[in-house]
């Protein structure tokens, strides 16, 4: 008798089992792909979510919520809500900690490098090669109820950013480089002059120069007991600038690790010499360095080209208090370079790109809502906010634009001298950037760049000898730390056409769990017959 109930419990929990199992295998395998829907239905309610990042600056914000009421006079069908971040960083974490609930915003600025980690995700972002090459509802269609620029209007080498495996994922949406804010009065005074192009040499040579004390410890250049006469903003960029200029690897197409190579070893060695007579400093380890730029305690500050609104003594945007101002001449200056001929420097600034959601007519709001933010309202007014460029020609040529960059220095607000050099740069050296390759874990290789630069510095402020033993030993640090190996590997397997595995589905844990239930039931069933026809 007790043998029957046992055998009956054990059949139907079997048998529950495998419902289960049957049920999830009707569940959700990720999204399917974008369709584009013959037309838009604009007689339906949609509400999108914008995600955006500002640096605190209220202009900005206006300027978000100006582009969003305007289109949603255009669109009333359409609400858009926007949700502000002060950190690129934070809106990849949020996107990332989103895809698991299927929380993910449908509009989203961001960078490359994070986008090859959300296209991880099935489906989860959506190509937008035949969305703005559509003569409808793409770049320029006929049914867009804005002046939306065309795919030709796109600065071509902007738009090449945003490709990823061959698929425009992106599209640009405000553009920038690195500059290096010179305090032109020291470097005077230290009995230099200015070259037309800045080189790494140049700028070794007058940071050490400039370290020059009297018995009391103050500095001769400023007068003041603190001097650091180089800092960079942004050590990643610096370590990959460095490289490209020297035409050695950083990493390739493919997703290959080439950052530990020779030409590192020699560049970190440089680093760790004026980083320990304090001729060189970082933003991690000091502070911002428009804050010493300003304060007469830095000379050459390398920073974005956005942050130029925050250098020199008439800076609008200035951190420190007025009594710390000193005044000096500030001069905007490409990065230095190490051949002078062929000068090479970074690209960057954020694109938007589109979440993939189940319904296609929620893509095409979220879809028209990008578009808008290519128009030359909201180009030229966020351009003009900062050092930022428009990507397109059609805001790059507008009457409005070029009336803008001829009133350089009229004023220290809108014109302010400072913020239009640091656009004309760019503007004027759009042919000499490039932009590093981006693969699964191309953001993590990034910050494991800047890292090598950071952590030589604390080494050798702590006294720590930079030797080839201690490089070999950052090396491998920075590798376990950023997983490069792996990354390294995995894009291996890709390359050969194995498919990358994300997160299971929710139905395929399911589909496993009820399977482990299932096997384990039978197992224990044969167990308990075999005991009982042994005993």
């Amino acid at each position: 008798m007790r043998k029957n109930i046992f055998n009956r419990i054990l059949c139907s929990a079997i048998l529950c089992g495998c419902i289960f199992m049957l049920s999830g295998c009707h569940g959700r395998e990720g999204l399917s792909a974008f369709e584009m829907p013959e037309q838009f239905d604009d007689t339906r309610e949609y509400e999108i979510t914008f995600w955006a990042k500002n640096d605190t600056n209220k202009t900005q914000t206006a300027i978000y919520e100006r582009a969003i009421n305007e289109f949603e006079t255009l669109y009333p069908n359409i609400t858009v809500n926007l949700r502000l971040y002060t950190d690129y960083g934070k809106i990849y974490n949020d996107v990332i900690t989103n895809i698991a609930t299927d929380t993910t915003p449908n509009v989203c600025i961001t960078y490359p490098d994070h986008i090859a980690t959300y296209l991880t995700g099935t489906n989860l972002v959506v190509p937008l090669d035949e969305l703005y090459a559509d003569g409808t509802y793409g770049l320029g269609g006929s049914e867009v109820k804005f002046d939306s620029p065309k795919v030709s209007e796109i600065i071509p080498k902007f738009l090449e950013e945003c490709s990823i495996d061959g698929h425009c994922y992106a599209l640009p949406y405000m553009r920038s480089t690195e500059a290096c804010y010179v305090n032109k009065t020291y470097v005077e005074a230290l009995g230099y002059t200015l070259p037309e192009v800045l080189t790494w040499g140049f700028i070794w040579e007058v940071s050490e120069a400039a370290m020059e004390q009297d018995e009391d410890g103050t500095f001769l250049v400023n007068g003041q007991k603190v001097m650091i006469p180089f800092i960079y903003k942004s050590t990643d960029n610096m370590m990959i600038q460095m490289l490209k200029q020297k035409g050695a690897g950083y990493s390739d197409e493919s997703g290959n690790i080439l950052l530990f190579n020779d030409t590192t070893s020699e560049l970190l060695t440089t680093v760790a010499a004026h980083g320990d007579s304090g001729a060189f400093s970082t933003f991690k380890i000091s502070s911002y360095p428009a804050n010493f730029l300003n304060a007469g305690q830095c000379i050459f500050a390398i920073d974005s080209t956005a942050g130029a609104t925050w250098m020199g003594t008439d800076a609008p945007l200035c951190d420190i208090s007025e009594d710390k101002i000193v005044e000096f001449e500030t001069a905007v200056m490409m990065i230095p370079q190490f051949d002078v001929r062929n000068p090479s420097m970074i690209s960057q600034g954020p694109s938007v790109c589109v979440f993939n959601k189940e319904d296609p007519q929620e893509v095409m709001a979220s879809w028209l809502f990008t578009q808008y933010l290519l128009t030359n309202e909201v180009q030229i007014a966020y351009a003009e906010t900062e050092g930022y460029v428009p990507v397109t020609t059609k805001a790059q040529e507008s009457a409005e634009y070029k009336e803008y960059l001829s009133e350089i220095g009229t004023d220290a607000a809108l014109h302010y001298e400072v913020k239009i050099k640091a656009a004309e740069l760019l503007l004027n050296n759009v042919e000499h950037t490039f932009v590093t390759p981006v693969f699964v874990g191309s953001a993590s290789l990034r910050d494991a760049a800047g890292q090598l630069v950071e952590n030589t510095v604390k080494s050798v402020r702590r006294g720590q000898i930079v030797d080839a033993e201690y490089i070999t030993g950052l090396y491998s640090d920075i590798t376990a730390l950023y997983r490069l190996d792996q990354i390294g590997m995995q894009n291996s397997r890709l390359a050969s056409g194995e498919k990358e595995l994300g997160p299971l589905p929710k139905a395929s844990v399911i589909l496993l769990t009820a399977l482990a239930v299932v096997w384990g039931g039978m197992i224990v069933y044969v167990i308990r017959q075999f005991a009982i026809d042994f005993l």
